[in-house]
């Protein structure tokens, strides 16, 4: 069977079918998904794993991550989901960085100095709310206290409104290779709309500096499905985004669910683009960068032949992980910050989301764990079956057998059998020796996911998720 994948955008999908899987589903940047995770598991439990990480040769060898949560941002845009606190205090981010001091200090204590670091993304809120001397004194603690590894991924979440060419320098001598900007949408109403108001010149001359001063990669993040937005608006913005050429594009569909996200309160339901306008959006996108010479690399990101993302495409090595596709292998990921979320062999964590209790549990010195989960043995089985479609949308029986000690047949009979209305659909083609993703079924992969996922399969109220299209 192979394991090739054609871009969707080069079929089409009948209309009913996207309609019938246009539903709420998980993302899978992990299985089990973080609404799964328990407050039974604590720091204690995270001391366990990091012991046996630092102790167990096996764990030992697993390449080690870093993501760095800088929750401050200087305005509140509408849609935004993520764990952030609007301020336009600026003497918060000292404080803040004294604590983070004091989490990696736990964290070192446990794993031993100088672990290699291969990848590190400092993520946000907004992580330029610092300005160039509180940034410098973040590298240089995790530097010191870390081996960055030479020719490994740095990463670093940009918001347009908050630096300039001098900044993305500063950035540069301090070894991040890799920027990403929140773009979102290039038409002033969508942008007024969503109160995130960023010209196109300003990130086209940003994007020109980054060029210049020989920046690996660059990645656009675009969102469709905002209010005000219409296929011909956004049309415009692609061929903006187009023009940019950045090397990495990642495109997401707005997931309004203002019951949990207090911010989306303000967006006026009845400005939000209906399902059919959604969809446009996003065939239209698929279309458009697929002509522009982009890989589709899956879900929700598009890269140029050149970048490692679709070199690891071609090869069969792409990964996902909490930032989404990856190049880097199976990671052991430490968190650092409010809300960050983490890996650690077979365990996963999550700190506490307000700094208060962030705060209190350091002054403690205890880490700042409040939930996670420790991986059954039926987790990572299911975990390495859905990585193995969402990467390379294509299951080798055999290979899952050897690798788990299974009958796959009998062990997901059941799963199986639900595959048949895919297949029925030509979302997926299923033999004796494997399963393969179809074209068509590339756009739906998270629905084939959904299949071998026993918790979604066990509580089909789905509202927590976004929408798969």
């Amino acid at each position: 069977m192979t394991t090739s994948l054609a871009c969707p955008a080069a079929c089409a999908v009948p209309t009913d079918v996207l309609r019938r899987f246009d539903r709420p589903g998980p993302r899978y940047t992990s299985y089990p998904t973080a609404d799964r995770f328990v407050e039974a598991f604590g720091p204690e439990d995270l001391r366990q794993a990091l012991l046996q990480r630092r102790h167990g040769g096996a764990g030992q060898a697993l390449p080690l991550s870093l993501y760095v949560h800088i929750p401050f941002c200087e305005s509140l845009c509408y849609y935004c989901a993520c764990n952030k606190i609007i301020t336009k205090r600026h003497e918060k981010a000292g404080p803040y960085l004294d604590y983070l001091a004091r989490e990696v200090d736990l964290y070192v204590a446990m794993l031993g100095e100088g672990q290699q670091v291969w990848q590190l993304h400092l993520g946000g809120g907004s992580p330029t709310f610092l300005n160039d001397e509180e940034l410098g004194r973040l590298m240089g603690l995790l530097r010191r206290r870390f081996a960055l590894a030479p020719g490994g991924e740095y990463a670093i979440e940009i918001d347009p409104r908050t630096v300039d060419a001098t900044r993305l320098q500063h950035l540069a001598r301090l070894g991040f290779n890799r920027l990403s900007f929140g773009v979102q949408d290039f038409d002033p109403a969508v942008q007024k709309a969503v109160h995130r108001v960023q010209p196109y010149a300003q990130v086209e001359q940003l994007v020109h500096s980054a060029r210049g001063l020989g920046f690996e990669s660059i990645n656009v993040d675009l969102i469709y499905g905002l209010p005000l937005q219409t296929p011909a608006s956004f049309a415009q913005t692609l061929e903006q985004v187009v023009q940019l050429r950045p090397e990495r594009i990642a495109l997401y569909g707005y997931a309004h669910l203002p019951e949990r996200f207090k911010p989306q309160r303000r967006i006026h339901a009845g400005q939000l683009p209906d399902g059919a306008a959604r969809l446009a959006m996003l065939g239209a996108a698929l279309a458009r960068f697929e002509a522009a010479g982009y890989v589709y690399v899956g879900m929700d990101h598009f890269a140029l032949p050149s970048d490692a993302l679709a070199v690891a495409k071609r090869q069969g090595r792409l990964h996902r992980n909490f930032q989404g596709y990856s190049t880097q292998p199976d990671c052991d990921l430490v968190a650092l910050g409010v809300s960050g979320i983490g890996k650690i062999g077979a365990s996963y964590t999550q700190n506490a989301k307000t700094m208060e209790q962030y705060c209190d549990l350091l002054d403690q010195g205890t880490l700042p764990v409040v939930r996670g989960l420790a991986l059954t043995r039926d987790d990572l089985l299911r975990r390495s079956v859905i990585m193995a479609l969402m990467c390379q949308g294509a299951l080798q029986f055999e290979a899952i057998e050897l690798a788990w000690l299974i009958d796959f047949h009998q062990y997901f009979a059941a799963e199986l059998a639900q595959l048949q209305a895919l297949q029925d659909d030509g979302l997926v083609q299923v033999d004796a020796q494997g399963l393969q993703v179809t074209a068509t079924g590339w756009y739906l992969v998270r629905a084939v996911a959904m299949v071998f996922d026993r918790y979604v399969q066990a509580d089909r109220t789905r509202a927590r998720f976004s929408r798969i299209l």
